[in-house]
């Protein structure tokens, strides 16, 4: 009899463990400290907001922040991985950060939803990248926009200026591609570093090429330096912002320095003046409304990358748990191939369509064409 009893102890016991381990576990890692905190609190901040309960099982938000340095990005996957068993990534919250955990999401076949805007961590797909699934536009699709709008307007000589990593070398080559396409020659390239202080050196370089415009290619804060290093020099020509500048406080930081800045960003930048007929029309402004609620203020498109994390998880999870629980390598297999197949799925920042070779999933929809007018965002003429 008593042993009777101790097996059912032990079964009931194995029961709850299994049911605990079941609960959906998403591991989170942003950057709210340090050079990309700009990006990074949006996100944090967003976390709060994100579906507690997908198909029936609880989510558990696992949160760290890596300080903007790609190491300690590492150092928390793994832990993460190891010691948490988490289902799915959501984050980093920067390119470099994100192109450093490749190889062990990889290995550990677990999925991850990157709110960062390099397409390198998306292509060229390979064994390791079809992990990955991106919560931004691709830059390509932003530079398509971009450079429409310089030809267009007459422009056909440009200055680039980017961060001297991932984000900036990726954008040199799809700006090139962009420029090859339109007739526009890139008559200067220069790099800098995100902490860096002082582009003068860059900027003499850029003006005397005397370029039509200027590219910008850099995320959060470090894109408003520049532009102001431009224009304190009396640049005259239309200066060009990547979507790594939509964010508030690009224009706080910029003050009037920023007006008239050309850039390509999301349907969250400008909510109320995009038609009705926009899917991610009333996703935006529900996001946008809660998280004011929430903590104050309007988000950084940054953070919308977040929410859209959690609703591409709504969407896939209930897929994969048709195959199996959470907390196994079936579960995680069973999440990545639901997110591979997602369709005409709403979020934030414009609609997504993925397939096994586009793991960003945005078309045109997603971007749109902005400028800093009086102080605000604004549809770009």
């Amino acid at each position: 009899m008593q042993l009777k009893k101790t097996l059912l102890a032990v079964v009931a016991g194995l029961a709850f463990a299994a049911s605990a381990h079941a609960q959906l576990k998403v591991g989170v890692i942003t950057s709210s400290t340090g050079p990309v905190s700009l990006i990074g609190i949006p996100q944090k901040n967003t976390i709060q907001l994100m579906p507690t309960e997908i198909g029936g099982e609880k989510v558990e938000y696992i949160a760290f922040d890596d300080a903007s340095d790609p190491s300690q990005s590492v150092t928390l996957i793994k832990k993460l991985i190891s010691e948490e068993k988490i289902d799915v990534l959501a984050g980093p919250s920067s390119s470099p950060n994100a192109m450093a955990i490749l190889d062990f999401a990889a290995e550990a076949k677990l999925p991850v939803l990157a709110p960062v805007g390099t397409i390198a961590i998306v292509l060229p797909m390979d064994e390791k990248r079809r992990w990955i699934f991106k919560t931004t536009q691709n830059d390509g699709l932003v530079a398509n926009k971009l450079f429409d709008h310089m030809k267009a307007n007459g422009v056909k000589k440009i200055g680039f200026i980017g961060t001297g990593d991932t984000f900036g070398e990726t954008w040199f080559k799809v700006a090139s591609d962009a420029a090859k396409e339109r007739g526009i020659e890139i008559v200067a390239n220069e790099r800098f570093k995100r902490p860096d202080t002082s582009v003068t050196g860059q900027a003499l370089r850029v003006l005397s090429a005397k370029p039509d415009a200027v590219l910008i290619a850099a995320p959060g804060g470090p894109a408003v330096l520049p532009q102001v290093t431009l224009t304190d020099m009396n640049y005259k020509g239309t200066l060009y912002q990547t979507h790594g500048a939509a964010l508030t406080e690009f224009i706080k930081l910029g003050g009037p320095k920023v007006e008239g800045t050309i850039l390509g960003g999301s349907v969250m930048l400008v909510p109320n003046d995009v038609p009705e007929s926009n899917p991610s029309k009333k996703v935006a402004l529900d996001y946008i409304n809660a998280y004011k609620a929430a903590h104050g203020n309007e988000p950084a498109t940054f953070g919308g990358n977040m929410m859209d994390a959690g609703i591409l998880l709504q969407a896939a999870v209930p897929e994969a748990l048709k195959v199996a629980k959470p907390g196994t390598e079936e579960f995680r297999v069973a999440l990545r191939d639901a997110l591979e197949k997602i369709k005409e799925v709403p979020g934030t920042q414009g609609v997504y369509n993925m397939t096994p070779e586009d793991h960003s999933g945005f078309d045109e929809r997603g971007v749109e064409l902005v400028t800093v007018k009086d102080g605000k965002f604004a549809l770009a003429k």
